[in-house]
């Protein structure tokens, strides 16, 4: 029987401290990381009206005929961009397929863009107004704010605090829209089964609905439960790879509900912010000082992406 221990908590931060105290921001940002791979961030600069046209949006979509829906499947595209229909997504390792569907924003890029090669072109679902707008602006607010998180974790490992702006310009980030539609019962499959994200680092919102849970490593599940409109951020398989697991990227899973919440829906919006396709993921010096090299192959952000995708049955 899993273990849980609802009395120990990850670190929760308000970003506008990383204006008045960097240091002292990023280093509880950066410790909580360290320990336990995730960190609760208030203050993120999130406008909270744009945060509520999004969910409206999102719910909007997800109350369309399965049949519409299924329109906007892109066949082969490994659920990059689009719908992607309930009972697909796998964790790595799990038979059971998770209890969810979701919608991808990926980046918009110019014509001519060398990355176009690699990262598919959005689609818009026609039926829901303003759904292309509304998603490109938290897109962007995303990416802003996600930025300032790196400069944070960038002054914790000792680097420039401008390191990872380079490392992310035009990175493959994926906004996903989430719903987990209610669940009937008990049974082997989960909302979210057992998992570490691939990416560099994850803001989540819409976490306040309870089941969201992290794996410490001590073997006990611990909740993460940010106050509404708040982000849960954890770090990715990619940062944990070039850190050298001096930041940990930290299994999680959303779990279904109690009895009592089973005929409600969960709706959540992960960004899940990636290094630019072409930007080789190699042990920082900095992280090598007193332990060994972990990772001593070097790979390309795109490659390990499509290693992963393979792996959790999207590719």
């Amino acid at each position: 029987m899993d273990t849980i221990s609802p009395t120990r908590k990850v670190a929760s931060v308000s970003l506008a401290a990383s204006d008045t105290d960097p240091e002292g921001f990023a280093r509880e940002l950066g410790e909580s990381f360290e320990r336990y791979g995730f960190a609760i961030v208030a203050d993120h600069g999130i406008p909270a009206d744009l945060i509520a046209r999004a969910e409206e949006k999102a719910k909007a979509f997800f109350a369309l005929p399965e049949a519409v829906k299924r329109g906007y499947k892109i066949e082969g595209g490994g659920g990059a961009r689009g719908y992607t229909p309930f009972g697909i997504e796998t964790a790595k390792g799990a038979t059971a397929y998770d209890l969810k569907e979701f919608w991808h924003v990926g980046r918009e890029l110019p014509p001519g863009h060398p990355y176009r090669e690699v990262m598919a072109p959005n689609v818009w679902p026609e039926e829901v107004q303003s759904f292309r707008d509304t998603f490109l602006e938290l897109f962007a607010a995303f990416d802003r704010t996600g930025l300032r998180i790196l400069e944070a974790i960038a002054r914790h490992l000792g680097l420039a605090s401008d390191f990872f702006a380079d490392t992310v310009r035009d990175g493959n980030s994926v906004l996903r829209l989430l719903h987990y539609p209610p669940t009937p019962g008990d049974g082997p499959n989960v909302r979210a089964g057992a998992h570490e994200d691939i990416n560099t680092i994850t803001l989540l919102l819409g976490a306040e609905e309870a089941g969201l849970q992290l794996l410490d490593r001590d073997g006990n599940w611990l909740p993460v439960t940010p106050n509404e409109g708040e982000l849960a951020v954890n770090i990715g398989d990619m940062l944990q790879r070039l850190t050298n697991n001096v930041l940990r990227s930290t299994t999680h899973r959303v779990v279904n509900p109690p009895p009592e919440r089973r005929g409600h829906s969960r709706y959540s919006m992960p960004f899940f912010l990636h290094f630019r396709p072409d930007f080789l993921i190699e042990t920082l010096p900095e992280c090598l000082e007193g332990r060994p090299n972990h990772y001593p192959e070097p790979i390309t952000a795109h490659d390990y992406l499509l290693e992963r995708l393979r792996e959790i049955k999207l590719a």
